[in-house]
This record gives C-alpha cells, sequence and structure tokens, in this order.
C-alpha cells in the first residue's frame, strides 16, 4: 500500500476540508464540527461548547491560509485518509493555559494534539509513518524535542486521537512527565 504524506499548505486546503467534511468523522459525527482547533483556541471549555461547526471551519481556513495551522495529511491513491494536527509547541493556545506541560528551561519543541485516520484505515501503520516523516522534519527544522500527551485507559479510536502511547514507544519517545490523565511523552530530535 503505497501512501505518501504531505506536509499542510494553502495548495492543500480543498484535501484538508474533504478530509474533515467526508472521511474522518464518519464514524464518530459528534466530533465533526473540530476542525482541528480546539488546540489552538485559549478560551474555557464552556466558550468552546458554543462555537459552531461553520466557526470551526472559518477559523481552520484562516489558520491554514496565514500559515498558523501546520501538520500533516496522508494520501492513499490520491485521496486524504489521515491527518496529523503537529506544530510549534508555543502556537497552541490550549497548551499555554495548561501549565502541567511547561517545564522549567522550554526547548525548542514540536507538540503533537491530534491524529485522525479514516475509520476503514486504522490499525495499518499509518499514524506511525506519518509520525516518522514528522520527527524527519521537525529535526531538519533544528526543533529540539517533539512532544505528544498519549491519554491513558481504555479507549475508543476516536479517544486516542493523541495517538496511542505504544505508537510513541516504539519510535524512540519516553515518558517526561506522568500525569493522572495523560502522560507527555518527548522524543529528542537534534544533538
Amino acid at each position: 500500500m503505497e501512501i505518501i504524506i504531505k506536509p499542510l499548505s494553502k495548495e492543500l486546503i480543498d484535501d484538508f476540508f474533504y478530509f474533515f467534511d467526508d472521511i474522518a468523522f464518519t464514524d464518530n459525527p459528534d466530533w465533526s464540527d473540530c476542525f482541528c482547533c480546539f488546540y489552538h483556541f485559549g478560551g474555557s471549555d464552556e466558550e468552546w461548547m458554543r462555537i459552531t461547526a461553520e466557526e470551526n471551519r472559518q477559523t481552520a481556513k484562516t489558520m491554514i491560509q496565514t500559515g498558523k495551522m501546520k501538520g500533516y495529511l496522508a494520501y492513499k491513491k490520491e485521496k486524504p485518509i489521515g491527518w496529523c494536527n503537529v506544530n510549534d509547541k508555543k502556537n497552541f493556545a490550549k497548551l499555554i493555559k495548561r501549565k502541567e506541560v511547561w517545564g522549567g528551561k522550554e526547548e525548542k519543541i514540536c507538540s503533537i494534539v491530534c491524529f485522525l485516520i479514516s475509520p476503514e484505515n486504522r490499525k495499518m501503520g499509518i499514524a506511525r509513518r506519518m509520525l516518522e516523516q514528522i520527527c524527519k522534519d521537525y529535526a531538519v527544522a533544528q526543533y529540539d524535542y517533539i512532544e505528544a500527551y498519549p491519554r491513558k485507559g481504555n479507549l475508543s479510536s476516536a479517544e486516542q486521537y493523541h495517538g496511542p502511547a505504544s505508537m510513541y514507544l516504539k519510535a524512540g519517545f519516553t515518558i517526561y512527565r506522568e500525569l493522572d490523565e495523560y502522560d507527555i511523552m518527548r522524543k529528542k530530535l537534534s544533538e
């Protein structure tokens, strides 16, 4: 199975929305209004719940057009089948508000906050392949670390949107900090 992984760009905006509108949430429509804006939103959870799908769609469009939203799309036969939201840690307003994810001295860190793989393509190693590409690209971009936040517990595929801890461990990540609901996992990218 040939998988092509492409960094998000203005030229791929139609593919991004096709993936979110028609593919990503076919088995979980309750989450379809996010458009991967949740971690970019700095307000309260109550404020987030009042934002409409159309507002998130417009926010995502603006962030893609201005280069603020970064990530990767995975393709099979020219059709988007996967998405990963990865960016400089400081570009995620939700992470900025969480004191537990900030250490003392902050190196140059990129954060993975979301993986979405189409239901029929899950458990085929696509997220792992995307992770490999992300690690290569962010090492070249001279990031010190890549960080992820896998949730703990017996979770559904939807609830594992941060990616499973086992995938990160196999990719050379280690637990940086253990928290009640999730772990902070890191991989050193540059020497």
